[in-house]
């Protein structure tokens, strides 16, 4: 039986990797670990929490001897590490929680990987970890052998993993893979981002806050599609490679805005710009030519078509965000076990 390891499952990308792989690879076993932090939401595991072949186990990647103790139980044949701070507003406000998570927590599952062996250990990483790019030059694209440049803490610490990934796969043997990743967006995302703040505040008829001017350029990734690279990597990928995974879909911050705020019937008149983020990346861009041609992924969905099925699916399910807003979702754990 193939087992693999989960960490950070409840959150966003992660429950929809679950959702993906638990139904395609029903002869896996999986174990999530989730610490269910503020992004973390028990209720993003509804669809798989009930499968014969997973299992939920509350805890930090930080903590060693659980960490120890579980990949001792389990026998883990591939480790998928989700877990992570993730937002850069955060980050300037807490520097110290996102290298604790992001670095620490790195090094404590790569320890229990070189103790007890692994087939594959794949980081989640971001594009943002190579900094920005001039919003006058769209001919540019980051590859995979570009230099790192990351511009503020939450970037700094998932650019100091990765280097933490490579080290201990060139000095301890560790089969190892990396993906970096432009902008997700897709159901269950929490809506601290901007895509669901956006859906969310209009669905309760609030102004929508957008950093500055709104010129800033992101390529936008729906999450389905990121979900398939990454099983590709872990099945099909070369140990010690990075990969760039990228929507094709570089729109800038105000034009996603109005996009939604056309398509639920608002002008405008709904938008507030506050000050702009400190050090706020101009544009993100990466080039996926080895994904594709080495791996055969491809993307599904363009933004039109992405964003008409995200904002759908928040509308259809208002109560998941009423129970983010209300805070009752932090309880669901608890109630249910």
């Amino acid at each position: 039986m193939t087992k693999m390891l989960v960490t950070g499952g409840a959150g966003f990308i992660g429950s929809n990797f679950l959702d993906y792989m638990v139904e395609k690879y029903p002869e896996y076993d999986f174990v999530c670990l989730d610490l269910l932090t503020y992004a973390g939401n028990y209720q993003n595991l509804c669809n798989v929490i009930d499968k014969d072949n997973f299992k939920f186990v509350k805890g930090d990647i930080n903590d060693n001897e659980l960490v120890d103790k579980l990949f001792e139980a389990e026998k883990f044949d591939y480790v998928v590490n989700f877990a992570a701070e993730s937002h850069v507003d955060n980050s300037l406000k807490n520097p110290n929680l996102f290298f604790e998570t992001n670095v620490l927590g790195v090094m404590t599952l790569l320890n229990a990987c070189r103790k007890y062996g692994i087939k594959r250990f794949h980081q989640i990483s971001t594009d943002e970890v190579y900094g920005d790019l001039p919003l006058n030059r769209p001919d540019l694209k980051f590859k995979e052998t570009s230099i790192l440049n990351p511009s503020n803490p939450y970037s700094a610490s998932k650019a100091s993993a990765e280097m933490i990934c490579k080290a201990y796969h060139r000095s301890y043997g560790i089969p190892i893979t990396i993906s970096r990743c432009t902008n997700n967006y897709g159901k269950r995302q929490f809506p601290e981002k901007l895509i669901p703040m956006t859906i969310s505040k209009i669905m309760y008829d609030e102004k929508v806050t957008l950093h500055g001017d709104g010129t800033n350029v992101r390529d936008w990734l729906l999450v389905v599609d990121h979900v398939t690279a990454i099983d590709l990597i872990l099945h099909k990928g070369k140990d010690g490679e990075i990969y760039n995974i990228a929507g094709d879909n570089e729109i800038n911050n105000i034009t996603v805005i109005n996009t939604i705020l056309k398509k639920l019937g608002k002008g405008e008149e709904m938008i507030e710009h506050i000050a702009d983020r400190v050090g706020n990346d101009l544009r993100y861009a990466l080039d996926t030519t080895k994904i594709e041609k080495e791996l055969g992924w491809t993307r599904t969905r363009d933004f039109d078509e992405g964003i008409e099925e995200v904002i759908n699916w928040y509308i259809d399910n208002k109560d998941w965000i009423e129970n983010i807003k209300n805070k009752t979702y932090m309880d669901f754990y608890a109630v249910t076990n």
